[in-house]
């Protein structure tokens, strides 16, 4: 029984697109999916599944931040055995070649904290994507011309930063880009045993002052979800 997610067994595709918006959800789903069915509204959260090239595939909202997507992603897995959770979302550049409408892929995540936290205590767990996920995201992109960028990311814990001095430090040590969902997507993909991903599209730059408008980010964000679902359905 899910608390959160009120779609009926059967209703949740094995395969999950998870974009922070239930907005996105419905667009998304309107834009690439065939026959899409809204299957949840429960919290204003909107999933919807239907079918792309005859692939069952539902995208569902994970809600902004870690202790959001942890309650989708957990109960998309436990209660409905989703088997591959990929983040569609926006994230901010953290490197001068990375520039907007970019596509970032995230090898790995780090985060200062998480809901999974308390689990490991003293210990750094490294989230981690799924490999073939990756691998196959990175063909998607090449073959749609599409600029991609494979590497660590930071997943904060919240939005408006006061940490100038560890943006600097991430920077120097070569993360791509920040967001706030991945790191925990990961780990509880690991704890789970299925797959999981983010494609990412970069909307803003910490570097310099540039940022995409609501109509270049809809435009942009097709190349990512086209790309979640190449990957998906890979080989």
């Amino acid at each position: 029984m899910s608390i959160h997610i009120g779609a009926s067994a059967g209703e949740i595709a094995p395969t999950v697109l998870m974009p922070g918006d239930p907005l996105r959800a419905r667009w998304a789903a309107e834009n690439f999916l065939t026959a899409p069915r809204l299957v949840n509204e429960v919290r204003g959260m909107l999933g919807y599944s239907g079918t792309w090239r005859g692939h069952p595939v539902t995208i569902h909202g994970s809600g902004m931040g870690m202790p959001s997507l942890a309650i989708y992603a957990t109960e998309l897995i436990r209660d409905f055995g989703a088997r591959t959770l990929i983040r569609i979302g926006s994230a901010g550049a953290m490197q001068p070649d990375v520039a907007l409408r970019d596509i970032v892929l995230a090898m790995t995540a780090s985060t200062i904290s998480s809901p999974s936290r308390g689990i490991f205590r003293e210990m750094n767990f490294a989230p981690a994507a799924d490999f073939g996920l990756l691998l196959a995201a990175h063909r998607a992109a090449e073959a749609r011309g599409v600029r991609a960028h494979a590497g660590g990311i930071y997943s904060s814990d919240i939005f408006y930063d006061e940490r100038p001095d560890l943006n600097a430090e991430l920077t120097r040590h070569g993360v791509l880009a920040v967001e706030m969902e991945t790191a925990e997507l990961y780990t509880i993909a690991a704890r789970h045993k299925v797959r999981a991903l983010a494609v990412l599209t970069i909307s803003d730059h910490l570097l310099r002052p540039e940022a995409l408008s609501s109509a270049e980010r809809q435009s942009s964000f097709a190349d990512m979800v086209e790309i979640a679902l190449e990957a998906a359905f890979a080989g």
